[in-house]
């Protein structure tokens, strides 16, 4: 390419990040309605809030926690490839939420982060603490220890799951902490896995997981890094890095109640993004909400996949 026309597309390329610019400061708040209580939409590459709503308010955070736990155990540089059992301590007896992954199951270290970060597996995630040197109270010591570097002020971990209520913090801290994520390639990957299958040791029974958000699956979404989150006293949560109108958007979405608001919420933050103007919650309700939850148990088998599999369905508390 010769020289004037390489300026000529470096100029092109200016001019529309300058229009674009623009553009998202002439977006109005007032026109963007969500139904979660607590949110806020970061433009990425400016470093900069353009939609905030109780974004300092500090509220429990489920299993968006898994994001920290994830960032602590890559690291402290563990063996990716050592074999982690599941033990009597990593059952949910505070909130009895199922596993599939049975006293005794085993899988290496890197495939139990890619469960609790895709599916949001908590007994993987309690191994992951679990294994960590010192144990899991030198894990929650680390994690919060993690939270005042990025300086995540408002944020507190009691956990490494997110099971417990006491696990808190802010849309705007936890903006920060999906950029902080975002640095790490694992992260982005198992985060944003459709789906998966693993081969639990030692019985070499194989199992098939799906992603808790079912936008991972939809090709009209760009999404680099993705986290949903659920207990009672959090409502449903969502977390995301996408690229919307060519630029990468930070998304927080905090105590939704309804089951398929927050991917409701996050489509109305893509609309206003890319038009200006979203239809309000309620909005072709019923639809929206058919078309989430065809989605939500589609799963295509991989060519991996073998007779007598079992998949991770409606059985499994989602989160």
């Amino acid at each position: 390419m010769t020289k004037p026309r390489l300026i000529l597309v470096f100029l092109t390329i200016f001019a529309s990040s300058v229009a674009l610019a623009a553009d998202l400061d002439a977006r109005d708040p007032g026109k963007l309605k969500l139904a979660s209580i607590n949110a806020v939409v970061i433009d990425a590459s400016a470093h900069r809030p353009i939609y905030a709503k109780g974004a300092d308010e500090v509220t429990p955070i489920a299993s968006l926690t898994k994001l920290m736990t994830a960032i602590v155990t890559l690291d402290a540089h563990l063996p990716m490839d050592e074999s982690l059992a599941i033990d009597m301590e990593d059952f949910d007896f505070l909130k009895g939420s199922h596993s599939r992954l049975r006293m005794g199951a085993t899988l290496s270290r890197r495939e139990m982060l890619r469960l609790a970060l895709m599916s949001s597996e908590n007994r993987a995630a309690s191994a992951l603490a679990r294994s960590y040197p010192g144990g899991t109270d030198a894990f929650v010591r680390a994690m919060n220890a993690k939270a005042r570097a990025l300086g995540m002020t408002k944020t507190s971990y009691a956990d490494p799951t997110g099971l417990s209520a006491r696990n808190v913090s802010t849309a705007n801290d936890l903006a920060t902490l999906v950029s902080a994520a975002a640095e790490y390639p694992e992260i982005r990957d198992f985060s944003t896995t459709p789906s998966h299958y693993v081969e639990v040791q030692p019985t070499g029974q194989v199992l098939g997981f799906n992603n808790t958000n079912g936008l991972v699956k939809n090709s009209g979404w760009n999404i680099h890094l993705s986290k949903t989150g659920y207990i009672r006293e959090a409502g449903k949560c969502l977390v995301m890095l996408a690229t919307i109108a060519s630029k990468p958007f930070v998304i927080v979405l905090l105590d939704s109640a309804g089951k398929y608001t927050r991917q409701g919420d996050a489509q109305r933050v893509r609309d206003w993004l890319e038009t200006g103007y979203a239809a309000p919650p309620g909005t072709a309700q019923k639809a929206t909400s058919k078309s989430a939850k065809l989605k939500s148990v589609s799963y295509a088998p991989t060519p991996r996949a073998k007779r007598g599999v079992k998949h991770a369905h409606s059985k499994v508390v989602r989160t």
